[in-house]
């Protein structure tokens, strides 16, 4: 099985003095934080001289029963809120450290998220991810809990690792990030019944638990500023449709056209692109068309990169003769000139929440599905802007543009 833990530092300039795997009580990111943490006991001398601190001392520093401290490290529903929170308040300032396998052997849990990243995906190192994991490690440093993360190389090499980690008990269940629309996960940990929490929503999401931005509607948004500044034919260039997310994008697209009254016309939508270079090729057949758009909007902004490539190749004005919107709030967006115009989502955020319904998941298996849906946030850019010319004209002037362009591909 590939290595967990270790993979993590590499990844998007993570830094980090140890494996996010080995994140536990008293020791993450958050440890300052955590030190900082009211508590109503003193730290006590071992947790100073690096003795091990037991349940028994924190029973006794806090005037409760073992039995009680126990329930509410490991999260029993039957210990209140107020008490739980005191218990790991105290446990953090005195530095206590359960015993994973045997914790692990007494509750049936290891207390550890577990994250597999396929890096077969193409983008399986998008920036998204450094924030992402921080987030998780947060909400999972927090609770007591460790975050343990695998690679895989295919789907069925992902499946197998899940399995082994949760027989293995180094995961209760698994983060889902990049959720397929058809998701194989989803339906291996069902048949498993092992928890998860989906990031993002799949074809049948109404019976899984989720937390995601409503894209759809950011798409829709974008529709309605672009028709509000005069455009009238305004193209789609969408991401492969494995992706759930390229369902909801482009549902949102066409929802924002029917809202300003206008048809909806399959000639302006090219969908299944994965790269800057397959999107360039697409907006050169867009604004070949006899009626091209003035504006484009993208599901992502790695597609916007190839609807800029082939404007600037063009010598195309981004912002007045063709208008671009995109989705991510990636760093390459703010990089783009003129800035790209799109919409981000804070994934140290999306993270820290996924990570902190899942643990509440396991927690109470009986509690009903957790849906969560928050809006992305507009992120104005000079990609965008009245049109400068009709689609008529921009027609013509394409024309004598791809005469003089002959070469390009």
């Amino acid at each position: 099985m590939p290595h967990c833990g270790e993979f993590v530092a590499a990844l998007n300039g993570i830094n980090s003095q140890k494996p996010v795997a080995e994140t536990g009580f008293g020791v993450s990111c958050e440890e300052e934080e955590a030190n900082q943490v009211k508590t109503d006991v003193k730290p006590d001398r071992r947790s100073r001289d690096n003795a091990r601190v037991t349940i028994t001392d924190l029973s006794q520093a806090l005037n409760l029963t073992k039995g009680t401290v126990s329930r509410a490290l490991n999260g029993y529903p039957d210990i209140s809120e107020t008490t739980r929170v005191r218990v790991i308040r105290a446990a953090q300032a005195m530095g206590y450290r359960p015993l994973s396998q045997a914790q692990a052997i007494k509750t049936g849990r290891s207390c550890s998220l577990g994250l597999v990243i396929e890096l077969s995906a193409h983008d399986a190192h998008r920036p998204f991810l450094a924030e992402f994991l921080a987030g998780l490690t947060q909400a999972a440093s927090k609770e007591g809990w460790t975050l343990t993360i695998a690679t895989s190389e295919s789907e069925g090499d992902t499946l197998g690792i899940m399995r082994d980690l949760v027989h293995n008990r180094k995961a209760d269940g698994f983060i889902l990030p990049r959720v397929l629309w058809n998701d194989p996960r989803i339906a291996f940990l069902e048949r498993e019944n092992t928890p998860y929490i989906c990031y993002g929503r799949a074809k049948n999401h109404q019976n899984t638990s989720y937390f995601d931005a409503c894209s759809e509607s950011s798409m829709a948004e974008a529709v309605a500023m672009l028709t509000g500044l005069g455009h009238e034919r305004i193209a789609y260039i969408g991401s492969a449709s494995h992706y759930a997310y390229s369902h909801l994008r482009r549902d949102g697209y066409r929802a924002g056209l029917q809202s300003a009254g206008l048809d909806v016309d399959p000639a302006l939508m090219i969908e299944e692109l994965l790269c800057p270079e397959e999107t360039a090729k697409a907006a050169r057949q867009l604004l070949s068309m006899k009626h091209p758009p003035t504006a484009i909007l993208c599901a992502t902004d790695m597609l916007a990169r190839g609807v800029y490539d082939f404007a600037n190749a063009m010598g195309l004005k981004i912002g007045s003769d063709l208008s671009v919107v995109g989705y991510d709030g990636s760093p390459e967006a703010r990089a783009m000139w003129p800035r790209l115009a799109t919409f981000s989502v804070d994934n140290r955020k999306a993270g820290a929440a996924l990570g902190e319904m899942f643990i509440a998941r396991v927690r109470n298996m009986d509690a009903p599905l957790q849906q969560e849906l928050i809006a992305a946030e507009f992120c104005p850019g000079g990609s965008v802007g009245a049109p400068a010319k009709t689609p008529d004209a921009l027609a013509q002037h394409m024309v004598r543009l791809l005469a003089d362009h002959m070469s390009f591909d």
